[in-house]
């Protein structure tokens, strides 16, 4: 073995031993690519919004394309919210304190240091700064309480205005199953019950909040994987195209949120449940190690992007079209204080892996990928 070959291997296992979470025999892999793939959406809105100033007026549309593909980016992450928690607590009784502290845990680390540099840049560029100047104080403490987003509150990370969303889903979802007993029902009522909840949503509330129904979705899934076969590689494709065009298509309203849900949720069972070239894609390890570290470069990428074009602004006057261009660098570079925010503080405060291994396997049913049949 050439000495080539050895410093390969060596960043090879670093890097495992930095990323890597799931087992290798599991199939929680193709969950971690779809964290990545959703992870990779939200950079494409921000991204979109951020280049805005250099880019050309011929790509200006297929910009606005992508920011609205890129917004359903969040749906999967509900989606995916709503399997793995509800399956973990349908799966065994757990004590609601313990529950929320196991979630405050999770969310609160990454997110306090965060906000934290956000609230030291707002000192250093009050012109940049959301903080108030009157009631700065109650406005800190409203976003540290994850209460924009639910509110009609601006929150000081633009995009966690969807942590309130997770963690109203945290409160309420133990307090549903143990209110109706609904460890006492079957998958198929259960399900039955969460879809007719969803169609409800949907129908009844407007706005953002119809974005609940996602993380119902997410519910279905794991019950109806207990007794329905698992969509096809072509359903679950369609599905992926749907969901990817349906921002782009004049539908408004109820429609649109239904077909969104619906696609998804084919896109996201297939990937739990079946073997084809949609759960290779989504196993695909840097995919999935951005998955893994999907919540850390959530809240810090735009962050990251406006620095990186503040300084690109020093060199580069706005108006030279490149959009293109500066993709793949900016993409990268989004990447470095993503993975050290992971690895200083996501990793070691929120994620015992070991515990995060066995609440991913408890929380996925055991009849999958070697027995389960598509629909189509």
């Amino acid at each position: 073995m050439n000495d080539e070959s050895v410093e390969y291997r060596g960043v090879k296992v670093t890097l495992v031993k930095w990323f890597e979470i799931s087992r290798r025999d599991s199939n929680v892999r193709p969950m971690e690519g779809l964290r990545g793939f959703a992870v990779f959406l939200v950079f494409l809105v921000h991204y979109v919004s951020v280049s805005e100033p250099w880019t050309g007026a011929w790509l200006k549309l297929f910009g606005a394309a992508l920011h609205s593909i890129g917004n359903k980016g969040v749906d999967v992450f509900f989606v995916l919210s709503g399997y793995l928690i509800y399956g973990s607590l349908i799966t065994k009784k757990q004590q609601f304190g313990k529950f929320i502290a196991r979630r405050a845990q999770r969310i609160f680390p990454t997110f306090l240091a965060v906000l934290a540099i956000y609230v030291a840049l707002s000192v250093v560029f009050p012109a940049e700064s959301k903080l108030p100047s009157d009631g700065a104080a109650k406005y800190l403490l409203l976003n540290i309480l994850l209460l924009p987003g639910i509110f009609p509150i601006e929150p000081i990370i633009t995009v966690a205005w969807s942590l309130s969303y997770e963690m109203f889903f945290y409160l309420t979802i133990p307090v549903l199953v143990a209110t109706l007993r609904l460890r006492s029902w079957s998958a198929k009522q259960r399900c039955a019950l969460f879809g007719v909840a969803a169609l409800c949503i949907i129908m009844l509330v407007s706005g953002e909040y119809t974005r609940i129904a996602m993380f119902l979705g997410g519910i279905m899934i794991c019950d109806a994987m207990k007794f329905a076969r698992a969509p096809s590689a072509k359903l679950a494709t369609a599905g992926l195209i749907v969901m990817l065009s349906t921002p782009l298509l004049p539908l408004q309203g109820q429609a649109k949120a239904m077909l969104i849900l619906v696609s998804c949720c084919l896109l996201c069972w297939h990937c739990f449940a079946a073997k084809s070239f949609l759960t290779q894609a989504t196993s695909w390890t840097p995919l999935r190690w951005l998955g893994n570290m999907s919540y850390s470069y959530y809240l810090i990428h735009g962050l990251s992007l406006k620095f990186a074009f503040m300084v690109l602004g020093a060199f580069v006057a706005p108006g030279n079209d490149l959009f293109i261009v500066l993709f793949l660098p900016m993409l990268a570079f989004t990447l470095v204080p993503s993975a050290v925010l992971f690895l200083l503080i996501e990793k070691p405060l929120s994620l015992r892996v070991e515990g995060a291994k066995k609440e991913l396997m408890q929380s996925v049913p055991t009849t999958r990928l070697s027995e389960g049949k598509p629909l189509l």
